[in-house]
């Protein structure tokens, strides 16, 4: 049962739909290579399981487990956890994130990865919060740009809450 302070923003349908385009402009970029995709835990890991199962190239996983949020709130601080990303030398990497919101998780992953040097680094989001993100580059493919609004659902929470929801859904509980 739906909690009554969520509001749909994000059908499963519609998630679904972008989810395979983006997985078919994928595949047609990197044709003819075998890219490292690296997710980015916890959020991401409904988005990121749909999109490789709809990508057609060979290809490599990984995970980080990245926090900077407690509640609705950004700490300002980014945690690392979990595997340790190694063998990514001159290799392609796509890092998968759920949101880009101020940007300030990204432009850290992407240094932390720069250190390791990589061939070349992409970057996919579900979401984008275009007018808070504060970041010096582009991201790749950006599934919705979305207004500034909280949001829950295929993998993103409140408090650890609401990841199971098929679509995306806007949080009125504040």
């Amino acid at each position: 049962m739906l909690h009554n302070k969520l509001e749909e923003y994000l059908s499963e349908e519609i998630i679904k739909e972008r989810v395979e385009s983006l997985g078919s402009e994928i595949s047609t970029k990197y044709n003819d290579k075998s890219p490292i995709f690296i997710g980015i835990l916890n959020g991401s890991f409904i988005f990121f399981a749909d999109l490789v199962r709809s990508i057609n190239i060979n290809l490599e996983v990984k995970f980080l487990t990245i926090s900077s949020y407690e509640g609705i709130s950004s700490t300002g601080r980014i945690k690392f956890h979990g595997q340790n990303i190694d063998k990514i030398k001159n290799q392609d990497l796509i890092v998968v994130e759920d949101i880009v919101d101020t940007g300030n998780t990204i432009k850290e992953l992407k240094r932390m990865l720069l250190k390791q040097k990589p061939k070349s680094i992409a970057f996919v989001a579900l979401l984008m919060k275009k007018n808070m993100a504060k970041i010096n580059f582009n991201i790749d493919w950006v599934g919705f740009e979305i207004p500034d609004e909280f949001v829950v659902g295929y993998g993103l929470d409140f408090n650890q809450k609401y990841r199971n929801l098929k679509g995306i859904y806007k949080y009125r509980g504040i």
